[in-house]
């Protein structure tokens, strides 16, 4: 699956493009709305991620253009939250709207989302297999986690956070780098947050959460899934 990211916050792009080829898409990139509509005319892209704001040619009218000559979902990316922006961004032919800060999860979850309203393709499709994840498992299309066939209920925050690790096995993250990731980058609460979680996820999905198995943590530098 091709996705092209357009943002003129390099940093944003840059964080974005790594999370996204993680989940095994091909990513290409661009800063301008001009730009965008160029590669877009000749780039068979799946799914285009559109800032609203940037230079040369802004998201909203990149989008029109766009959609002149293709059917491509598009997720419109925003610092603005007004419903009247986000109607307007309909008007234009965008699919979605995702207002900045953002949660990385929350937009995997809306291009998957948006991929199988689209019909995106066969491998986008089996994402809605379970995930093996050792004594219990996980369901993406309906975000939840089952053990011995039942659902355990997860409160939004604690799929976010095990799906991550699951996703990821054995590689290591720190209680700064989760908050990030799920709560996102604006948050500010206290890092104990991702610890009080993890004790909550071992407590549901362990069998035995003073021993876990599954939910594991590297002394020192953070928390990971062993598998």
């Amino acid at each position: 699956m091709k996705i092209l990211v357009v943002d003129d916050e390099q940093v944003l792009v840059k964080g974005v493009k790594f999370n996204l080829e993680n989940e095994g898409y091909t990513v290409e990139t661009a800063c301008d709305g001009r730009t965008a509509v160029n590669m877009a005319r000749g780039g068979d892209y799946d799914l285009i991620l559109l800032d609203l704001m940037m230079p040369e040619v802004d998201g909203l009218t990149a989008c029109m253009q766009i959609r002149a000559f293709s059917n491509v979902p598009i997720i419109m990316l925003t610092a603005r939250g007004e419903d009247t922006d986000k109607l307007l961004g309909f008007e234009y032919g965008a699919d979605d709207y995702v207002t900045k800060p953002f949660n990385i999860l929350e937009l995997k979850a809306r291009i998957r989302a948006l991929l199988r309203r689209s019909g995106g393709g066969a491998q986008q499709n089996a994402r809605r297999d379970l995930l093996a994840a050792g004594g219990f498992s996980l369901d993406p299309a309906q975000r939840v986690a089952l053990r011995d066939g039942e659902v355990v209920e997860l409160t939004a925050k604690e799929y976010d956070l095990i799906e991550l690790l699951v996703r990821n096995p054995r590689r290591v993250y720190s209680r700064e780098n989760l908050m990030n990731l799920v709560w996102g980058y604006a948050y500010t609460g206290d890092y104990r947050t991702v610890d009080v979680h993890i004790r909550k996820l071992r407590e549901k999905l362990e069998r035995n959460p003073a021993e876990p198995e599954h939910i594991l943590t590297k002394w020192g530098v953070g928390y990971y899934f062993k598998g």
